[in-house]
């Protein structure tokens, strides 16, 4: 046998030592030696050897004992007993206890080397398991991110399809609306004129909005949480739009709650949620076929763990439930070529980043209410006077 483990042989009879050290050198083994197991322990931290070959009854530290040493320090070390004729039961009890095998006195070189190669077997084995294991994990990790690649990529190209339908329709409203206005000026007609000058703002205006929203979309990568007042991004959606409401017919309410505690939101982020849903809730309300009765609600709760929720609701068209399970996907839009999907997508971002969820519920010809809840954390003033404290010591 061929091998350069190291081995430590342990005995307190010395000629058992001395020949048992030739025979395991003539093996291969680089053997070193030690007469109980309390010098057993030493030799056996400063060599690391990959097999013990131990007496079983020695004088200091018995075998059974350094065995259990042994497999504390280091479980992968193959200990092989050797035993008296009348020390049997032990020789069984040092399997129990992980022992690769035993030997019995006077020992037999070949049953010596059935144990040994049933110590090096174990140890191959482990070894082969090890690199198979770190194979595989270097495996999964390769695939991992491949597939987060893969991902990514179908995510940058679910945005550019999304982004260049988008672009499209606006491109084929400009040629449109240039088409009409050149007839008008070829022909001298002044209405041909107005129509193609009414398509050509409407869709600068689409061009305008499509990149502000990309804008808004990219602002999104760092939020800035702050302390505020919850209720104060939800009025000042209200008051910025209650004019343009009314110019349609539809009236708009709002319910704040000034009792409930300030909390750590983005405050101009939510701004632009609640923006994003009232927009989309006046375009809805000015459809055809919508109640007569057009209200648009906004509210917001307090919720039982200490968050809060912002209730965006309306009395219009509702939407069908193909809809509502398509509504926050990328670049959906139930405008036709008047959207780009957008406002929904940033939204949902947002809310994203603040560990919240959007959620909507819709009735066909009844309206639609959409939930965003957040965790909105509420701030405990003696962490934050700790915090400050440990900021500025010399406040304290």
């Amino acid at each position: 046998m061929k091998t350069s483990k190291k081995l430590l042989l342990v005995d307190d009879e010395d000629g058992i030592r001395r020949v048992l050290a030739i025979s395991l050198a003539d093996m291969g083994y680089d053997v070193k030696t030690a007469e109980n197991g309390s010098d057993a322990l030493e030799k056996f931290k400063q060599i690391e050897p990959d097999i013990v070959l131990t007496d079983i009854k020695m004088p200091v530290m018995g075998g059974i004992d350094l065995l259990k040493k042994i497999k504390q320090d280091n479980p992968d070390t193959e200990v092989i007993m050797i035993t008296g004729h009348g020390d049997i039961d032990l020789a069984i009890q040092s399997l129990k206890y992980e022992a690769t095998d035993f030997v019995t006195k006077p020992i037999n070189d070949d049953v010596l080397e059935i144990a040994l190669k049933r110590a090096e077997e174990r140890i191959t084995m482990r070894q082969k398991l090890r690199e198979y294991t770190e194979n595989l994990e270097k495996l999964v990790e390769e695939k991992s991110r491949k597939i987060v690649a893969a991902e990514k990529m179908a995510s940058v190209g679910e945005t550019v399809a999304g982004l260049s339908h988008s672009i499209k329709n606006i491109a084929s409203g400009l040629k449109g609306g240039a088409f009409v206005l050149e007839k008008g000026i070829e022909l001298d007609n002044k209405e041909y004129l107005n129509q193609g000058w009414e398509m050509l703002r409407g869709n600068v205006d689409k061009i305008t909005r499509l990149s502000l929203d990309l804008l808004d979309y990219a602002k999104t990568a760092k939020m800035d949480f702050s302390l505020c007042d919850p209720n104060v991004p939800l009025q000042e959606v209200a008051d910025l739009m209650t004019h343009r409401a009314a110019s349609h017919g539809i009236c708009l309410d709002v319910c704040t709650d000034k009792n409930l505690e300030n909390v750590y939101v983005d405050s101009e982020a939510i701004h632009r949620c609640l923006l994003n849903l009232v927009s989309n809730a006046i375009d809805a309300c000015r459809e055809q076929g919508c109640m007569e009765k057009r209200i648009i609600t906004l509210k917001i709760l307090r919720t039982n763990n200490h968050g809060i929720q912002y209730q965006v609701e309306d009395t219009c068209c509702g939407m069908e439930k193909e809809v509502q399970e398509n509504l926050f996907q990328r670049f959906f839009t139930t405008k036709g070529s008047k959207g780009t999907g957008i406002g929904l997508m940033l939204t949902k971002k947002i809310i994203d980043e603040h560990k919240g969820t959007i959620s909507v519920k819709s009735e066909k010809g009844k309206g639609s209410v959409f939930n965003i809840h957040l965790p909105g954390i509420i701030p405990d003033p003696d962490r934050d006077l700790k915090q400050d404290q440990n900021k500025n010591p010399e406040n304290g």
